[in-house]
């Protein structure tokens, strides 16, 4: 989440007014993420009692021919009781709308925190709304590409060039180089997959102390391995900040919670450690990326590539004892 583009207050209001939420009271800028423009919304509700909302602007990365697989699988996951934030479908009953030629969504507004340093009953409590949401999109009748696999990873790190990553750290570009090509022979084929989350960090996940109240920020979802969801999730959760130390209860925890709601097959348990790594690719190759293009004045928080190197040597080194408890 962040803010590129700035919404006078009266083009804000008659935006609101196309949906039944009520008139606009307050809106303000989330200085978070890196890909979209965000404000927390308040109006008087419905019943005049006031009432909270997400209004998004997609601003990269999300072409608005796939919003509709973005926003109804937030209405598909928030119809089967995942703890997900639903769309709010304006009074024509559209799922978005477009304003200053860039499309808008309304998204039901969750309570809770997210937690910066999560302790293992949250990680457990995640690892199992992880699992129900795997098993939750077996029918979600939609399909998504994955657009960030290995070939956008190797992409957007020959867009940055190794002089540029240089400039972030010296060693980014000799280890970011030599990960991709380990991945390309190694990369597993033929597990069990769906529609996946892709990007459950804990600032995509809101807490009511060890109970998950939302998971949001579904704009990366994509089919892809649920394994490789859960690596995902497992290189967020379980290190320290910038990733320099593994915090093994807090990933054992994760992986009981995500066991407790669906079962690992031994060929999932068995490439966790080649989905680690990847997960740790994803992440620096678009924070690189990001790191070196955002524009200057944007009301947004820059995050270090280097952080999840430092995870990637620590998958490297430990191999499957990372996920064995």
């Amino acid at each position: 989440m962040a803010v590129y583009t700035h919404l006078a207050a009266e083009d804000l209001a008659a935006l609101i007014a196309e949906y039944d939420v009520g008139g606009l009271v307050s809106a303000k800028g989330i200085a978070e993420g890196v890909s979209n423009s965000n404000w927390l919304v308040e109006t008087t509700g419905r019943d005049g009692r006031g009432a909270r909302y997400i209004l998004t602007m997609y601003e990269r990365r999300i072409d608005t021919a796939d919003l509709p697989f973005y926003l109804g699988l937030l209405d598909h996951l928030s119809a089967k009781g995942c703890p997900v934030p639903a769309t709010i479908h304006d009074r024509e009953g559209q799922l978005y709308r477009t304003i200053e030629g860039k499309a808008v969504a309304l998204i039901e507004y969750l309570s809770g925190i997210s937690v910066d340093r999560p302790t293992p009953g949250q990680a457990r409590a995640v690892g199992a709304a992880l699992g129900r949401l795997h098993l939750a999109v077996a029918d979600f009748p939609m399909r998504g590409a994955q657009t960030m696999g290995l070939a956008e990873w190797d992409r957007l790190l020959h867009l940055c060039g190794s002089d540029r990553l240089a400039e972030i750290d010296p060693t980014l570009p000799d280890i970011a180089y030599a990960e991709l090509s380990h991945l390309a022979s190694a990369w597993p084929g033929g597990l069990p997959g769906g529609v996946v989350h892709c990007d459950l960090f804990p600032d995509n996940v809101l807490m009511r102390g060890e109970t998950v109240s939302g998971l949001i920020d579904f704009y990366f979802a994509a089919e892809d391995f649920f394994a490789y969801d859960l690596a995902v999730t497992h290189a967020a959760w379980a290190f320290t900040k910038q990733g320099r130390s593994f915090r093994r209860d807090v990933g054992d925890a994760l992986l009981d919670g995500y066991r407790s709601a669906r079962t690992l097959s031994a060929d999932e348990l068995a490439e966790l450690p080649t989905l680690a790594r990847g997960a740790c690719m994803r992440f620096i190759s678009s924070r690189a990326y990001d790191w070196l293009e955002t524009p200057p004045g944007a009301l947004v928080t820059r995050k270090n590539p280097m952080d999840f190197v430092r995870r990637l040597q620590f998958y490297t080194e430990a191999g499957e004892s990372a996920f064995q408890s």
